[in-house]
């Protein structure tokens, strides 16, 4: 492959497997960069703002690094609106249980930023995902179980569509790979806004 035809380079400013599964299905290669953003410092109006707020934050600390410069650099956050408030990882299990008691049964919305920051034309674009999420009614018992594996403390809202908690989502209303972190369709969107086709970024 010549360097003219070689893809952009791209960075995922993202330590989630689960957004790098989704760019690596999609026929991306991206590098890591993680970018050490105290979610807990920052605060929005509403949860969508919020999503969006940290993702810009993620694509720009890993933006401004030297080891980024001239890459396609993408930020998300994921949180999980329930009631009005915005739902991140739980503290620990008990407030997972917790959560998920309070879910069960009912739909919430889980919002995704994202971010596209092109360092070599030093140019953006950003957006948030909103995907309705219908919970079913897991037994006091499966969540015991759930919150035991571990999985709901490391990702957003205590749940995931790909993981041990999928039984116990009865569906949803819009793009599934937004609610496991990362939404393809925008992602396109997002970079045609930077004049980059997506298909140029297959490897």
């Amino acid at each position: 492959m010549t360097e003219e035809s070689r893809p952009r380079r791209l960075v995922l400013a993202s330590q989630s497997p689960a957004r790098l599964g989704l760019l690596r299905q999609a026929g991306l290669a991206p590098e890591v960069i993680v970018s050490g953003v105290d979610e807990d410092a920052l605060t929005a109006a509403t949860p969508g703002e919020l999503a969006l707020l940290l993702a810009e934050a993620k694509a720009e600390a890993v933006a401004a690094r030297p080891e980024a410069a001239g890459a396609l650099v993408i930020g998300c956050d994921s949180v999980l609106e329930l009631d009005g408030r915005a739902l991140g990882k739980p503290a620990d299990a008990e407030e997972a249980t917790a959560r998920w008691k309070s879910m069960r049964g009912r739909s919430g919305i889980l919002q995704t930023g994202h971010c596209v920051i092109d360092t070599a034309a030093g140019r953006r674009a950003s957006a948030t995902a909103a995907t309705t999420v219908r919970f079913g009614e897991p037994t006091d018992a499966e969540i015991a179980a759930y919150v035991e594996s571990g999985e709901p403390l490391f990702v957003a809202g205590a749940f995931t569509l790909d993981g041990r908690s999928a039984p116990f989502i009865d569906g949803i209303d819009g793009d599934p790979g937004n609610v496991i972190g990362l939404s393809l369709p925008l992602l396109r969107r997002l970079l045609a806004d930077l004049d980059i086709a997506i298909t140029e970024l297959w490897t």
